[in-house]
């Protein structure tokens, strides 16, 4: 394997755009002619090393007053010329619409196309467009890339038989932050601001422990999806007067120095594919607090009681108490946050991105 190419929309400060950049950029290191092909930009990426080619395959000027079907056709078409062009030894593509892109695009070429699923298939494809084109696609697919088993086992046999079970790489960063014996007295969480996330969970929760622990303060970090959730978490800040004890932060680049300095640390999505915000969080051995979410995520790293705790999806009682124990038993907390450390061993950038070149290259043999 000479050359690969990913292919996903954009590299936005979001969890399957922070694997294809760590990849890309380990793969560039190996001597792999590396490319990035993507649908657009965004004003807060993650950053490309400069032996990895970016390419934009998405609309071009005009395109966007043309109808939805046309704007879909085109988008394949330009990723079509892209392969053309450039002619990778394998495609990767990742989430969604990227994976149907990447197979469509690909076409009869003899190009192997790896599709990659980032988040829980229910709700995401099950709808009936997404059975068909599943159906009529996934079958072309050399191989697929999973999360979680769950995610794994939601598709047909066809499809589990070529794939593999790969969770996300954590940056090297994470692994040597020190934390204080004294940290301060605060919850954190980093993560964009987004429906699925439920934030708004997360705040409800603290102000039951702000009611036990006055003097704790809860920080979210993250940027905003624009998609409303921001708008309110600032309500429920507003309506319970807590602007003194509730921060959102905004997007952070140093959260290697910033997370380190809370107590505890609080998940509460209502699904996800593996999170990297609470791996990260792990690996700077923070004692995390987490939903037992879909498609297994959290589950499939965190020990319950062990080196973390997991709750129910949308529980914030459940939260609020899980939080306060690990505030009231300093011991337990420091213990799970050493073991949290452990993840090390299975998700450091090198032990992942071995398994993705091994199977890779195992794909483009076949």
């Amino acid at each position: 394997m000479k050359s690969i190419a990913f292919h996903l929309n954009c590299l936005c400060q979001g969890g399957a755009e922070r694997v294809v950049t760590n990849l890309a950029n380990r793969f560039a290191e190996e001597g792999i002619k590396v490319y990035v092909a993507t649908e657009w930009y965004d004003e807060n990426e993650f950053e490309l090393d400069e032996r990895v080619t970016r390419v934009h395959v998405g609309l071009r000027e005009g395109d966007e007053k043309k109808s939805r079907v046309t704007k879909f056709l085109l988008r394949v078409k330009y990723l079509k010329e892209f392969v053309r062009e450039y002619k990778p030894d394998i495609l990767v593509a990742f989430a969604h619409r990227a994976n149907y892109r990447a197979l469509m695009a690909a076409g009869n070429t003899k190009m192997p196309v790896v599709i990659s699923v980032r988040i829980n298939p229910i709700g995401y494809y099950d709808a009936f467009s997404d059975k068909i084109q599943i159906k009529w696609l996934f079958p072309k697919a050399a191989g697929c890339v999973f999360q979680t088993q769950e995610q794994k086992e939601f598709f047909k046999p066809y499809l589990q038989d070529n794939s593999v079970v790969i969770m996300n790489p954590i940056n090297s960063k994470y692994f040597k932050v020190k934390r204080s014996d004294t940290p301060d007295k605060c919850v954190v969480h980093h993560a964009r601001l987004v429906d699925f996330k439920n934030q708004p969970m997360l705040l409800r929760a603290f102000l039951k422990v702000h009611e036990k622990h006055p003097d704790y303060e809860l920080k979210v970090y993250g940027p905003d999806s624009f998609d409303g959730t921001k708008e309110i978490l600032e309500k429920i800040i507003a309506d319970n007067k807590a602007e003194s004890f509730i921060h959102l932060m905004g997007p952070c680049d140093k959260l290697d120095e910033e997370i380190p300095k809370g107590e505890v640390y609080a998940y509460s999505s209502d699904y996800e594919g593996m999170p990297n915000s609470l791996l990260e969080a792990m690996a700077m051995g923070m004692p995390v607090v987490s939903t037992d979410c879909p498609c297994g995520g959290p589950k499939a790293v965190i020990r319950d009681g062990e080196n973390g705790f997991l709750i129910p999806v949308g529980d914030e009682d459940a939260l609020a108490d899980r939080i306060c124990k690990l505030i009231e038993d300093k011991e337990l907390a420091n213990r799970m946050g050493a073991k949290a450390r452990e993840i090390e061993q299975i998700a450091s950038v090198e032990a992942i991105f071995v398994q993705w070149k091994d199977y890779l290259e195992k794909v483009t043999r076949t």
